[in-house]
């Protein structure tokens, strides 16, 4: 869901170009839902292999790395763990919300409403863990990092942006920013979209959000910016104190400073103390990762690709040949192939 903070914190435009050569940490769970959702047929069916096994997340995963790699972004990739126990009842409302969505999108495919099919076809959204094994299994073979959080992935990658070992996380959610990231950059992962709006089709890129600027430019802190988030409601309580949108909690925070006063005169009427939800923003368990880069192995991109889901090896040939500099299908650097890999290999 992430926190509705769009009206309140704007982003800069960045280009792709302007990222060459740093490390951007990614919230994976994030980038995945969006890859199932949006790769889909005018029906709402996703993309599949002869044995009727989804594969739009890895042609979104694979495309979007090659990309990135392309111009020599660095991506590491971040996979949620366990996430806290009070989310457990927004996590059983999602599984709702999807199986309704199920329900309505067969309803609407029989009555030849293909538009509305395939909105709900984006809301029923599942992510397996034979979809998640896979999706790791590919980007390991791509070269890139990939990292296993604690909990939330999000907030492992802040930390590493905190640290230093990320210049940026790249998600749609603004909660990386209360889980202290100090750099936020928003769609990453769908840039060069056509998306229609009212005012017509528009192109999607990429935007950066500073956090010590986002913080300035509303005259508060971090602490204050995560009271702000549960006042106007985050995963762990939906929806927020009823009344409360963006600019009236801004409002709220900046007058009354610490969440207990806040509260006082707000009230709280969700079963997980707020407390709680501040603290694991604030301090949110710690992970460990190590980050190596190394080059892509063809064969098994092209075994896990190709020979087990059914890909055009034509089309993922050309695509490797983006970042080897050459077609020879292997694992070891060919000839002129190990200058084209410089320059992601490097940390």
């Amino acid at each position: 869901m992430g926190i509705a903070f769009s009206s309140l914190i704007e982003g800069k435009p960045i280009t792709i170009e302007q990222l060459s050569g740093k490390r951007i940490a990614i919230d994976s769970f994030n980038w995945l839902y969006q890859f199932l959702s949006i790769i889909r047929g005018a029906d709402g069916q996703p993309l599949m292999d002869s044995r009727g096994r989804v594969t739009s997340h890895l042609s979104g995963l694979f495309y979007r790395t090659i990309n990135l790699l392309e111009a020599g972004v660095k991506p590491i990739y971040v996979f949620d763990g366990k996430p806290p126990e009070f989310k457990h009842a927004e996590t059983a409302r999602r599984r709702e919300v999807r199986e309704t969505a199920r329900e309505k999108w067969q309803a609407a495919l029989a009555a030849g409403e293909m538009a509305e099919a395939r909105k709900q076809a984006a809301r029923s959204t599942t992510l397996t863990n034979e979809m998640l094994d896979d999706a790791r299994s590919l980007l390991e073979a791509l070269g890139v990092p990939v990292v296993q959080a604690p909990s939330e992935g999000e907030a492992l990658c802040a930390q590493m942006a905190a640290a230093g070992d990320a210049w940026a996380v790249a998600s749609q959610d603004f909660d990386t920013l209360l889980f202290g990231a100090p750099r936020l950059i928003r769609n990453l992962s769908i840039y060069g979209r056509r998306k229609y709006r009212k005012q017509g089709w528009l192109m999607v890129n990429p935007e950066i959000i500073e956090l010590e600027a986002a913080l300035k430019g509303l005259g508060i802190d971090r602490n204050q910016l995560i009271i702000l988030g549960i006042l106007v409601g985050t995963d762990y309580n939906r929806g927020g104190i009823e009344g409360i949108g963006p600019v009236k909690g801004t409002k709220l925070v900046s007058e009354k400073k610490t969440l207990d006063a806040v509260l006082e005169q707000t009230g709280w009427p969700f079963d997980v103390p707020a407390q709680e939800i501040f603290d694991f923003f604030k301090n949110p368990p710690k992970g460990e990762y190590k980050l190596e880069f190394h080059a892509p192995n063809n064969e098994k991109i092209i075994s896990l690709l190709c020979d087990e889901h059914d890909f055009s090896r034509e089309r993922i040939d050309s695509a490797l040949e983006r970042i080897t500099g050459q077609k020879k299908k292997s694992n070891k650097p060919g000839k002129g192939e190990a200058s084209a890999l410089t320059s992601f290999i490097k940390k």
